[in-house]
């Protein structure tokens, strides 16, 4: 079964996916996108459109930002910000992660999640061995990432596939990964 996700960077955590807060991050603020104080605006959440229905957005240093009107485009949103009004205050916004306190989303569905919900579970192998844990949800374009520090201290990134990872079971803390040979290597290892 394909993993099914609500937000990739959600969840209970803080801006590095480390859990123990109960805010999730939502989006992230990009480029100004024309002269009157519109942003590109990538969100992380399955319906893209569905951000503006969360209130007020919250930074990381408290600022508190309400969204005015979003427009879909190719790959993120055109966003307006109350009180957002050229394109130097909007450029001042590039690159700030917004979050909503965790009880303002959804529930996930039985076979949807939150990414964070995915942070700190035990990897282990498909005989329950032990490999490690799982300390982030990376995406650089190419397709999710998790980022599993195993027991020897190394990290390394694992394609998050149905293929790679077959069960995730955050109730008993742990997921399944079922690694080709080699791929559980540290890149650079012996």
């Amino acid at each position: 079964m394909q993993p099914s996700l609500k937000t990739p960077l959600g969840g209970t955590t803080d801006r590095r996916g480390r859990a123990g807060t109960d805010r999730v991050l939502v989006a992230r603020i990009g480029a100004a996108q024309g002269l009157r104080g519109d942003v590109r605006l990538w969100t992380f959440t399955a319906d893209p459109i569905a951000v503006q229905g969360y209130g007020p957005l919250a930074a990381e240093d408290g600022r508190s930002f309400r969204l005015q009107s979003v427009r879909p485009a190719k790959n993120f949103l055109i966003a307006h910000f109350a009180d957002v009004n050229d394109r130097a205050a909007a450029e001042a916004l590039r690159n700030i992660d917004l979050f909503v306190p965790r009880d303002r989303l959804p529930p996930p569905d039985p076979d949807e999640f939150y990414y964070a919900d995915l942070i700190g579970l035990a990897a282990v192998a498909p005989d329950g061995r032990p490999l490690g844990t799982i300390v982030a949800v990376q995406n650089f374009g190419a397709g999710d990432l998790l980022e599993v520090r195993l027991q020897t201290g190394s990290s390394v990134l694992l394609p998050f596939t149905a293929a790679i990872v077959p069960q995730i079971d955050i109730a008993a803390g742990r997921l399944v990964i079922d690694a080709p040979e080699g791929l559980l290597d540290p890149a650079g290892g012996p």
